[in-house]
């Protein structure tokens, strides 16, 4: 009987500690808040009696985001714990305006609320919070304000966010660096975990990747970061979420360029990247620009050259055998053919056609107003692809030497293909090849790569980058193919929220060997839900010659490049629907994910009124393409369904 009553006082002791404990970190000593210009979001800044830093966020007056933790700890400095709070500035009204290629519009104006927060630790070592709140979102990052010449490092960022309980999740699992195919990983190529719980652990000690998608109630919040330069390592979301709070996770050890930097280090001044939270509902999530609005801006360069367009591509259905000449020149005639800017010629090129005749072909491609792209292995120590050019870009003085090959040969990019993870010295290398290729005109393509985080605004030569599980994976499996409605909706709503993705669309006809469960009306309509610089479509000249002529029309005329983006309707993994404006053209095209028949309702989209007639591409009852006339008016409820796995676009001149 002793021993029993001392085991339920031992218990009670510890809920005791832990309840004590969770009143002293949501004991405030120190408040302030920041609200977006409409005033329906607010973050809340505070410092606990347990002398540690918290946010929390409120929308349309209610918590959607728990106390949060703040800070991280350097080798030589620890900005979590005993923390001492010494200022806020006053709100400060940001503008700005930039124009972008890559984006859901080409003009995009930023206005939100800032304050910065100065605090520091015992030691007397100061650090600043700043927090930048939009109609859209909050952003928040940390500043390091001294002059130091000595190098300082970052062993963990302590950054939260503590979901309710209740919250469900949309997540990409990051795969296991040194895993996979020739230790190819990780890249960011993995199936959703589509409406879990919070708490829910990632399949692997790797975590997941942004944007991470979460819904509490009726509120939709995305995550992700921007603004990620060179005195930092690209982040994730831990694998463990206790209590439905996610943590920030470095890299792993073998995620670093050979011999490179892995945590984040740099001289002072630093400031760390943005963390930013996408707030709404999922129009406002889907139209948000909270990605690039934070990114660096652009870099100076010459900016003739950057062109987004659209390419043919022969390996997606033909593999490695067709890298041959006489194929890619097929595939140039093609691209001509289709009014496209770009034919991609892809791995082994060097061994299988060389340089020579690749100057050859760029040379006819250039009479027929097609540009070349080359395929590159990024490769160094870090995976074991055999896949050639191989090593080429390792250096500054081996990129300057093949880049100038390339220009001189009348090249228009590369798509650069394995990297090997999110440490700093990885991060470097992206940029490193960024900043080298536009010094030689070329645009460039990441394969096998990290989220880009923004850099397609900071380096408008990147026009695009895979980080997703994209159409190859449904050529080589079944498995694949039969869940790539769902995964193709999910990938429109997370990946592509912000990122340009080189999915790789539009499968018209047949794919070799798999059994494709979406219409031709589903993939035509993913060449306007999917956001990309340059779009490499899957569909060859063979099954291209299987469509009707006004099918063929509209992939000559479809742009990749958007004026504007209205979101209509959608739930991830189940069913997108989207309108976008290039000049005075507007697209809607849908998508169905899922098995239940989907209603799309037309008529409120603002550039109806009155009304309006396009030209609509949609699924006959044998699952061919059929092209009609519809009139849409803006006083009359015009719908369209749509069947499981299928889709619809609709043109409007």
């Amino acid at each position: 009987m002793k021993s029993k009553i001392t085991a339920l006082s031992c218990c009670f002791i510890f809920l005791f500690a832990v309840n004590i404990h969770a009143q002293l970190k949501r004991e405030v000593v120190k408040r302030t808040t920041v609200a977006s210009p409409d005033k329906k979001i607010v973050a809340e800044i505070s410092l606990g009696s347990n002398k540690q830093l918290f946010y929390s966020i409120q929308f349309a007056g209610k918590k959607i985001l728990d106390h949060s933790a703040l800070g991280l700890v350097r080798e030589d400095a620890d900005f979590a714990n005993n923390m001492e709070w010494l200022s806020v500035t006053d709100p400060v009204y940001l503008k700005d305006n930039y124009k972008i290629l890559t984006a859901k519009r080409s003009d995009i104006k930023y206005t939100a609320n800032k304050k910065e927060i100065s605090v520091q630790n015992g030691n007397g070592d100061a650090m600043k919070i700043v927090f930048q709140v939009s109609n859209d979102g909050v952003a928040f990052r940390y500043v390091f304000p001294q002059i130091s010449t000595e190098v300082k490092k970052i062993k963990q960022e302590l950054t939260s966010f503590h979901f309710y309980e209740g919250t469900r999740a949309w997540l990409q699992p990051k795969t296991e660096a040194q895993s996979g195919w020739e230790h190819s990983n990780p890249s960011y190529e993995a199936h959703y975990k589509i409406d879990i719980a919070t708490g829910t652990p990632a399949p692997g000690p790797n975590g997941w990747v942004y944007p991470a998608l979460f819904k509490y109630n009726d509120v939709w919040m995305l995550i992700t970061e921007a603004a990620l330069g060179r005195t930092y390592c690209g982040s994730a979301l831990q694998q463990f979420s206790e209590n439905n709070e996610y943590k920030i996770n470095f890299p792993e050890p073998a995620e670093k360029f050979t011999d490179g930097v892995l945590y984040p280090e740099s001289k002072l001044p630093w400031q760390t990247p943005w963390r930013i939270i996408a707030v709404g509902n999922l129009k406002t999530i889907a139209e948000s620009t909270l990605g690039t609005d934070l990114a660096l801006p652009a870099i100076s360069m010459d900016s003739a050259f950057i062109k987004p367009g659209r390419a043919s591509w022969s390996w997606i259905m033909s593999k490695d055998d067709y890298i041959v000449y006489d194929e890619q020149k097929k595939y140039i005639d093609y691209a001509a053919d289709m009014h496209w800017e770009y034919c991609l010629i892809d791995a082994a090129w060097d061994k299988k056609i060389g340089y020579d005749k690749i100057k050859e072909l760029a040379q006819y491609a250039a009479k027929k107003r097609v540009g070349l792209i080359l395929w590159y292995n990024s490769a160094g120590a870090w995976n074991t692809v055999k896949y050639t050019p191989k090593d080429m870009l390792l250096t500054h003085e081996s990129r300057e030497k093949e880049f100038g090959i390339l220009e001189q040969m009348g090249i228009k990019g590369i798509k650069v293909d394995f990297f090997g993870g999110d440490g700093q010295s990885f991060i470097n290398y992206y940029q490193d090849i960024l900043q080298d290729a536009a010094t030689h005109h070329l645009l460039v393509n990441f394969h096998g790569a990290t989220l880009p985080r923004g850099w397609q605004r900071t380096y408008p030569n990147l026009m695009t980058t895979e980080a997703i599980y994209g159409y190859e994976m449904i050529t080589f499996n079944q498995k694949d193919a039969d869940t790539a409605a769902p995964h193709m909706v999910m990938s429109a709503f997370a990946r592509n929220a912000f990122d340009p993705m080189d999915f790789t669309p539009v499968s018209l006809y047949k794919i070799p060997h798999r059994t494709r469960r979406t219409t031709p009306a589903f993939e035509l309509a993913t060449s306007v839900i999917f956001l990309s610089g340059i779009q490499h479509y899957v569909e060859g000249p063979e099954g291209m010659a299987q469509m009707p002529e006004a099918v063929k029309s509209y992939m000559q005329q479809v742009p990749v490049q958007w004026d504007d983006t209205k979101f209509i309707d959608g739930y991830p993994g189940k069913f997108y629907a989207v309108a976008r404006r290039s000049g005075s053209k507007w697209y809607v095209a849908a998508i169905n994910g899922d098995t239940a028949v989907k209603q799309i309702s037309l008529n409120k989209l603002p550039f109806i009124a009155p009304f309006k007639t396009g030209t609509l591409f949609f699924s006959n009852d044998a699952g061919g393409i059929m092209v009609d006339k519809r009139t849409v008016y803006a006083n009359k409820t015009e719908t369209i369904f749509i069947k499981g796995n299928d889709g619809f676009v609709l043109v409007f001149e």
